[in-house]
């Protein structure tokens, strides 16, 4: 039988041989490239002539590749550079000769060309020269292929320029898939000081025209990959660089709240830290002593963002984190570098495969003007890398806070005293069908706003006190059906005054309005609130981040509030005008007693006052989802929208001609029988 050693080096081999084909292609914008002679002046050419056109020019004699340029605005753009001067082939060769002399008895595998992955060319020796079998490197270092450093001097003095950053990402790219047997400290800290030379804080502008918009996420990957294969001495492992650093700690089911820290400088402003915690309830799900490992990038987020692979402005580090398949929910604490007051955080996970930050991969558990706490599911094969995200949705302001208190204390009691106010004259304004119809419908819209109120505060305290996810899903879910019902019994209150001037013949018993208005004030709202709750919360996407409220950004989720909402606000302005119309005829009242018609102005006054008082609040809702940066927007929402309850009060009770009428008589009556009784 084959030997072991022998299957382990044909599969090294195989793998070597499908990576080692270049891959970079240069990116064409427009319709024409030059090259060949004209490539020696095209960008000289100020300006250029054609929009679009794509320039490709040699690099200077002591370096390899090429760099394009971009005809924009009539001037020749720096597009992407890909000059090098590192001979990244055989720095690979030098330190992979050690895992693959075993195979040298292989058929001569072993003297065959090692061939690079990517698309530089070497600037030193010759694509048939044979490798050099180094025992030690220049130095007399006999250690090279153990540890990697030899390389390191090579690296080190080379530039960060973008042509020698891909070169060195498809380096440690290669490293990680060939080399990554029991990864030694010795050779983490020779990888940590490679990556470490691309990551530094002066460089990232040089990442932004790296030929492969991918490079970032590879590099992510690859150390990812390599770390997490370190080996673990005396049960504990640290190697930190100035712009990366790698920690791991042997943990088991009695390792209670094991976690990593994280102190690094980061551009001179501070310490910029971060805090990973295993909870104690996931760490009892490990049948045996494990290891966890974790990797802090103060810079990353800068550089992909450099890249154009994610736009969004990433606010603080970029944690990895490699544990067992057992534990998959993590607590990360993340330190701002902008510390905004008025600006909320997004926590984020690293999709892998779509390379994008994905919100549901993470939720907020807490957010201060400092730091922010997430819990984020971790998968090897999905999300592994987590950060935050500064949140383009939500506005942090003391004036805003204050509004939405006091608007939210002066509703809540507007409501109370309403129905307080119903339930006192209720005898008094119920005479006819109609008007215990028209009360019936206000009394439902007073109790379903109020709830609503009741569940926001109670929706904040679950939030700001980091309470279970659950909870906040739950209190989500009753604020969504109970604002959907405040609108539903607007609706129906616009169907009671359709049916009181256009079907005045078509008379309905009380008892089969009550079950139409219940199964549309209540029983269409649990259906849109089941519904959108069903669909979106598998994925993760029900709730926004930041906030126990409908998702927007990812699943669109608001949309199920937002559209019944107002199409309800326009279906109840045609009513009114309908109202307009008919009330000016007489044949309006030649069908239905005067009285009735007289219920019916009032109401259409109730709904004509209210809607568009609900559309003008809610078309503001949508106004700090358009423009999410404009404090006026919030600001406008906020007073509208907590104040709803004084509007319902003041619109539907105390302007309500009956309604005074019949507090008056009560109060007369309470005020003789009080007499009488003390006579």
């Amino acid at each position: 039988m084959m030997d072991a050693r022998v299957v382990h080096c044909l599969l090294l081999w195989a793998v070597h041989f499908f990576l080692a084909t270049p891959h970079t292609a240069l990116r064409v914008l427009g319709r024409e490239s030059k090259t060949g002679n004209e490539q020696d002046g095209c960008i000289n050419l100020i300006p250029c002539q054609d929009n679009g056109a794509i320039c490709i020019q040699p690099c200077s004699p002591s370096f390899h590749g090429e760099t394009s340029f971009v005809c924009e605005d009539r001037k020749w753009q720096m597009l992407s550079d890909a000059c090098a001067n590192l001979d990244v082939q055989s720095l690979f060769q030098r330190i992979s000769e050690s895992e693959l002399l075993p195979c040298s008895g292989v058929h001569g595998v072993a003297g065959e060309h090692l061939p690079f992955v990517g698309g530089g060319k070497p600037g030193h020796g010759k694509p048939g020269d044979g490798p050099k079998h180094f025992s030690a490197d220049e130095h007399g270092n006999s250690s090279c292929q153990a540890d990697f450093s030899c390389i390191i001097p090579d690296i080190l003095s080379s530039p960060a320029i973008p042509g020698n950053i891909a070169d060195i990402v498809n380096l440690l790219k290669k490293i990680s898939l060939l080399l990554s047997e029991d990864v030694t400290r010795a050779k983490m800290q020779s990888y940590s000081r490679i990556a470490n030379h691309i990551l530094n804080s002066s460089v990232i502008s040089n990442w932004a025209f790296v030929r492969d918009r991918n490079a970032g996420s590879e590099l992510l990957d690859s150390v990812n990959l390599f770390a997490g294969r370190l080996l673990l001495r005396n049960g504990s492992e640290s190697i930190q660089e100035p712009f990366i650093a790698t920690k791991g700690y042997s943990v088991h089911r009695n390792t209670s709240g094991t976690s990593f820290d994280f102190s690094m400088e980061f551009n001179n402003t501070g310490n910029i830290t971060g805090h990973v915690v295993i909870p104690e309830e996931e760490l009892l799900k490990l049948p045996r002593t494990s290891k966890a490992i974790s990797i802090a990038f103060p810079t990353l987020g800068a550089v992909m963002q450099s890249t154009g692979l994610d736009p969004e402005f990433v606010n603080g580090m970029v944690l990895s984190v490699s544990l067992p398949e057992e534990l998959q929910r993590v607590l990360l604490t993340f330190e701002k570098v902008n510390k905004l007051e008025h600006v909320e955080a997004q926590c984020v996970g690293w999709h892998s495969a779509e390379r994008r930050w994905d919100s549901s991969a993470c939720r907020t558990q807490s957010d201060t003007v400092s730091s922010v706490v997430c819990v984020c599911t971790h998968q090897r094969r999905t999300y592994r890398s987590f950060s935050i995200l500064m949140s383009p949705t939500t506005l942090r302001s003391a004036v805003l806070d204050y509004i939405t208190r006091v608007g939210l204390g002066l509703s809540i009691f507007s409501l109370v005293l309403c129905l307080v106010i119903e339930a006192v004259v209720w005898h008094h304004v119920t005479k006819t069908e109609i008007t215990y119809m028209r009360h019936f419908c206000l009394v439902n819209i007073a109790a379903s706003l109020l709830v609503a109120d009741v569940l926001f505060i109670l929706a904040a305290i679950v939030h700001n006190a980091a309470l279970n996810y659950k909870l906040c899903v739950a209190a989500t879910f009753f604020l969504h059906f109970f604002y959907l019902a405040l609108f539903f019994w607007m609706f129906t209150l616009g169907l009671l005054i359709l049916y009181g001037l256009l079907l005045i013949f078509f008379k309905i018993t009380r008892s089969v309005f009550l079950a139409a208005a219940f199964l549309i004030g209540y029983g269409c709202p649990l259906v849109i609130s089941i519904l959108t709750v069903a669909i979106t919360e598998p994925k993760n996407g029900y709730l926004r981040s930041g906030a126990c409220w409908l998702n927007w950004c990812e699943t669109k989720a608001l949309l199920a509030f937002v559209v019944p909402a107002l199409s309800i606000i326009v279906v109840n302005l045609v009513v009114v005008v309908v109202v307009v119309l008919k009330t000016g005829r007489s044949s309006v009242g030649e069908g239905c007693k005067s009285q009735d018609l007289s219920s019916m102005i009032r109401i259409s006054k109730n709904v004509a006052l209210l809607t568009p008082l609900l559309g003008l609040t809610w078309g503001f809702g949508l106004a700090t989802i358009v423009d999410s940066r404009s404090l006026g927007f919030h600001i406008t929402f906020a007073l509208l929208n907590a104040f709803q309850g004084f509007f319902i009060l003041l619109f539907g009770t105390l302007l309500d001609r009956k309604t005074r009428e019949a507090l008056r008589i009560n109060y007369l009556s309470s005020r003789q029988k009080w007499g009488l009784e003390k006579s």
